[in-house]
């Protein structure tokens, strides 16, 4: 054992039963170290307190005397690891905010990927404090724009794209955008036609082609925009409905 260790570090290194023990006596610390480095209160249901909770693990089996107090080692490790965590979403929120852009076609220019992304968070907070009031915690029947593109990405899985490939294939012209809109009405419109994509995970580009009076060129080159699209509006995805409001215009027409 070595002697400039703690011993009750020592022993959680040694024993999984130890290391449960630690952490139970340590929760209050390693929640009070989560909530200052995030700035909000950290309860055990939260993914902060699941990453503050692996530091901590870590911050065990990495400590060394020469590195100080134990618990100003562990309260640095579990800073660094929320740090990166909040890095990571911050940027996840953004390439959300941009692929829900690209769904709606408002996005012109970097300018304003920021204000979009100030909206989506702004209707998710406003989501999670209408929940709040009715006695519901976060995640407790409030479903936010990450949940349903979660939903949606193994969606289209089965055709062998992700969510997040929408940019490369999205309609950037006025024109374009109103034949994919016709083309997603085509395949709304005719249930065994859409049945059809589902089964085979292809776009019918023939059958919507001739119904729709859309060009083969240009099915091809957004194949992925139009099955996403129809896949979220013939599903239960209000939030992302929200963002293909011109499509409707087709479909009604």
């Amino acid at each position: 054992m070595n002697p400039g260790i703690p011993e009750e570090i020592q022993k959680a290194r040694e024993n999984e039963a130890d290391m449960n023990l630690l952490i139970e006596k340590n929760k209050k610390f390693i929640i009070t170290s989560a909530w200052k480095t995030v700035n909000h209160y950290v309860t055990e249901s939260d993914d902060e307190w699941s990453v503050a909770l692996i530091a901590f693990h870590e911050a065990v089996l990495s400590y060394e005397e020469e590195k100080g107090n134990f618990h100003s080692f562990a309260a640095l490790v579990i800073r660094r690891r929320l740090l990166d965590y909040l890095r990571t979403e911050a940027r996840h929120a953004g390439e959300i905010a941009v692929e829900l852009a690209v769904l709606s076609g408002d996005i012109s220019s970097e300018e304003d990927m920021s204000p979009l992304e100030l909206e989506i968070k702004k209707r998710e907070v406003a989501l999670s404090e209408e929940a709040a009031a009715d006695g519901q915690g976060p995640g407790m029947g409030t479903v936010t724009v990450k949940d349903e593109i979660e939903a949606v990405q193994k969606l289209l899985g089965h055709y062998g794209f992700s969510f997040f490939d929408l940019a490369d294939c999205s309609p950037k012209a006025e024109k374009t955008k109103r034949k994919c809109a016709d083309a997603v009405a085509a395949l709304l419109k005719d249930p065994a036609l859409f049945q059809k994509m589902r089964e085979t995970g292809n776009l019918p580009i023939k059958e919507i082609s001739e119904r729709a009076g859309v060009m083969r060129k240009i099915l091809e080159r957004h194949r992925k925009y139009i099955i996403a699209a129809a896949e979220i509006l013939n599903g239960e995805y209000p939030l992302l409905a929200e963002y293909m409001n011109y499509i409707r215009k087709a479909l009604s027409s």
